[in-house]
């Protein structure tokens, strides 16, 4: 059996919740400006995203509430788990993400941490509008029943 082709990047940390909570209508890639101990703590794994989102202040984007722990061996210079990030956009891009989040129930999400190709740590952005109950119950069903689908097709197939 042939392994399995590696993806050019390694992920950090994932919102799993972003999916079920958003529609995700467009994503985005976008560097972050961190200090040296917060490169080093995500090397270790030590992040999460699942509260972050990003939002505009002063015509910059900044990715607000993600948490990175801190580095042990830092000595002197640690720094804040949940500080406000800057995010590293061209920008056309950033009025674009400006724009449309300045309208009804638009968010911009951060849908995973990932170290590229060239060892730079980037941030995949969803600009996603909230789901109703509803929505998520309607997605709920859709899953349920593709997933029988799938069983039938297989136990079909396994009989012939």
């Amino acid at each position: 059996m042939a392994p399995k082709p590696t993806s050019p990047f390694k992920i950090i940390a994932q919102n799993r919740k972003a999916h079920f909570n958003y529609t995700i209508k467009d994503k985005i890639e976008a560097g972050i400006m961190l200090t040296g101990s917060e490169l080093k703590a995500l090397r270790q794994g030590k992040s999460s995203i699942e509260e972050a989102f990003a939002g505009g202040e002063a015509g910059e984007l900044f990715l607000f509430n993600a948490y990175i722990s801190e580095y042990s061996h830092a000595r002197a210079f640690h720094h804040e788990t949940r500080r406000p990030r800057k995010l590293l956009l061209k920008r056309r891009e950033i009025n674009k993400l400006l724009g449309s989040i300045k309208l009804k129930g638009i968010t911009l999400v951060p849908l995973s941490f990932y170290f590229n190709h060239k060892g730079y740590v980037k941030v995949s952005l969803g600009l996603g509008e909230g789901k109703k109950l509803y929505d998520k119950r309607h997605d709920e069903k859709e899953k349920d029943w593709n997933r029988q689908k799938q069983r039938i097709l297989k136990n079909q197939n396994a009989e012939e």
